[in-house]
């Protein structure tokens, strides 16, 4: 089960798409966030979750004080979860919450191609075999979409090749290993 875990919406339980997707387990989810929390990075961030599968990251962010969140998944059939799981939150959440949420049923590539920033906070979480081409030019193409604070999470197997993040224009603050996942943070580097 995945569930939302702090914040007003903490508890919420989630639904996650019966296939082609991969959730962030509950205890790397609690260890990022306490790390974002430490940083001052979610409180009123413009969040967007890239390869959003359940919407779970995206998701944690506005229970947590995100001002918006915009999830892209290209699956149709996960859209669909993501738009029930950002119901159920919002929900949670109580009229008096600020924070919205966008759906776009997009691949990222094309979405990010065409969208409009800032971005303060951004999860990246795609397909194990997500060859490192298509995930350099996804960072490339993200990175003039970000504020000059901005932090990128990104999500891989430990097997997987680290991120091309100075091609990207990016610059490592941190790397943290959980069993096979491995978290990479980024920030814009100065240009």
């Amino acid at each position: 089960m995945t569930r939302i875990i702090a914040g007003p919406a903490g508890g919420t339980r989630l639904e996650v798409p019966g296939q082609g997707t991969r959730p962030t387990s509950d205890r790397v989810r609690e260890s990022l966030f306490g790390a974002l929390e430490s940083m001052d990075a979610i409180a009123d961030a413009r969040v967007l979750d890239l390869y959003a599968g359940s919407g779970a990251l995206g998701l944690e962010a506005l229970s947590r004080g995100a001002r918006s969140t915009v999830l892209v998944e290209r699956g149709r059939g996960a859209a669909a979860v993501i738009r029930r799981n950002a119901s159920a939150v919002s929900r949670a959440l109580g009229p008096d919450t600020s924070g919205s949420t966008t759906v776009q049923e997009s691949s990222v590539h094309g979405y990010l191609v065409r969208a409009t920033g800032p971005f303060d906070l951004v999860f990246t979480d795609p397909p194990y075999d997500l060859s490192d081409a298509e995930m350099t030019a996804d960072l490339v193409a993200l990175t003039p979409l970000l504020s000059p604070d901005a932090v990128v999470v990104i999500e891989r197997a430990k097997r997987s090749t680290p991120p091309e993040l100075s091609t990207a224009g990016l610059a490592l603050i941190r790397e943290k290993a959980y069993g096979d996942t491995v978290l990479w943070w980024a920030e814009p580097t100065a240009s």
